[in-house]
């Protein structure tokens, strides 16, 4: 598998963008646990009726072109009871999506980050109180006596002080990881390290950078080994060349329902490959989440997912960002490449990604050992509302139309033709030659910059 190198230690999305936010003393509630005597059985009946009602969402929300593909499966106690691909791989060609097309994971990729470290913990390569000065001689914050307190933790916890998405949009202005990580101590803190909430996907790719110290292997042959290769995600990889190499692979798409145009991939988010470079295909993020739900101890143990998913940093502001949250979520924290939500009262563990032309979701009860994973390669909003709909059908919640595929579909609207040209000057003819000539490459860029990153 291949992965765009800049340099050696250039083995690093995207995600949410919420405020600092102070760290709590100390969760009031235990961490997740994945073998509970308390565990529950969904009702096979209501199991059964999530599907059929999940069938006919979907069915609306491909009769309204929500977006050019939409790959998506339902897991139950380690079985995928659901998965369907609808639309397209490319627009254009009318390449279809299907369960082994391959899409850019954006910031789901950091629980493959924390997972391979868990791993590596376990077989004693570091330590998750492993201090960053320790092993990364270029790591130096404006307040280094905090510096000197940071830990692995601390970066994969998303509380290393600095404010939320630092270098972010100087990473997508083209500028190298490795430039980048080693200005962080020209940032004013918001906090202590250890002492708040601020997302980063530069500051934390720097787990790249650790594991290369410690096992003398590059970060992305150490996930391949250690979590792709024995999971038997085949088709899962690192970087754009990788992407593109696929047999089958997602284009980015902009425009709307009916008019989907795609584009080039951006490299932005590919230079900080443990925040946001993997790609895989809807079957490889059903063995991901089966493993993250408890089903493969032979990868991930028990005891690593009850560290990957304890709730640490309070992070409010998720529980007021979108309708469904406002109505379910009643509390929000970050653990470690997860946000750990109370919804409707249960343990979800869940992430979200985005990154130019790309959307990506996935949750689970721990409780019931059931979740779902959704991926899209467009910025329409209609798949997102999804995702909250088969939870509340699972839970047996009252249903809410968070998606907006209950109403009457409105009819296309017609693409405008443009009027036959009569006798028009060489000139006019000359000058609307050079605007098709505008190389893709480019307007795949301009297009990025209006995009930010979830």
């Amino acid at each position: 598998m291949s992965f765009r190198f800049t340099s050696l230690l250039a083995c690093a999305f995207a995600c949410t963008v919420a405020a600092p936010f102070a760290l709590a003393a100390q969760p009031q509630k235990p961490p997740v646990v994945h073998v509970d005597p308390e565990a529950a059985k969904l009702p096979p009946e209501r199991v059964k009726e999530t599907v059929e009602n999940y069938k006919r969402w979907l069915d609306a929300a491909e009769a309204r072109d929500a977006a050019p593909a939409i790959v998506t499966a339902v897991i139950v106690d380690d079985k995928v009871v659901y998965e369907r691909a609808i639309g397209y791989a490319n627009a254009k060609t009318k390449e279809p999506a299907t369960p082994e097309t391959v899409f850019r994971l954006a910031s789901l990729s950091k629980a493959f980050a924390t997972g391979v470290t868990a791993v590596l913990v376990r077989a004693g390569f570091l330590s998750w109180d492993t201090k960053l000065v320790d092993t990364l001689p270029y790591f130096k914050l404006k307040d280094m006596q905090s510096a000197q307190q940071a830990t692995v933790r601390d970066i994969l916890g998303q509380r290393l002080g600095l404010p939320r998405n630092t270098y972010d949009a100087m990473l997508e202005a083209d500028a190298p990881y490795e430039e980048l990580v080693r200005k962080l101590d020209e940032v004013d803190l918001s906090c202590k390290v250890g002492a708040c909430y601020g997302y980063q996907n530069v500051a934390f790719s720097m787990i790249g950078d650790v594991i290369y110290a410690q096992t003398g292997d590059y970060f992305f042959r150490q996930v391949e080994r250690r979590i792709f290769a024995p999971l038997g995600m085949t088709t899962a990889s690192y970087g754009r060349d990788a992407l593109e190499a696929s047999k089958s692979w997602a284009r980015p798409h902009r425009g709307g329902p009916h008019n989907w145009i795609p584009y080039e991939p951006n490299d932005s988010y590919y230079r900080v490959a443990p925040a946001a470079g993997v790609n895989a295909s809807l079957r490889d993020m059903e063995q991901w989440l089966m493993a993250q739900m408890g089903g493969r101890p032979d990868v991930l143990p028990t005891p690593l997912l009850d560290v990957l998913h304890a709730p640490e940093v309070s992070t409010p502001s998720e529980e007021r960002s979108q309708p469904w949250r406002r109505a379910r979520v009643t509390d929000a924290h970050y653990a470690l490449g997860w946000r750990v939500f109370k919804y409707a009262n249960e343990d979800l563990v869940y992430h979200a990604g985005a990154v130019s032309g790309y959307r990506t979701m996935i949750g689970f009860f721990p409780k019931y050992h059931a979740g779902v994973v959704t991926m899209w390669n467009g910025a329409g909003p209609v798949p997102a509302g999804l995702m909250p709909m088969v939870f509340d059908s699972l839970l047996g919640l009252p249903h809410m139309d968070w998606a907006g595929v209950d109403g009457p579909i409105r009819a296309a609207a017609p693409v405008a033709k443009a009027a036959p040209a009569k006798t028009a000057p060489k000139a006019k003819a000359t000058a609307k030659s050079k605007t098709k000539a505008t190389p893709k490459k480019t307007a795949s860029k301009t297009a990025t910059k209006k995009k930010k990153p979830e």
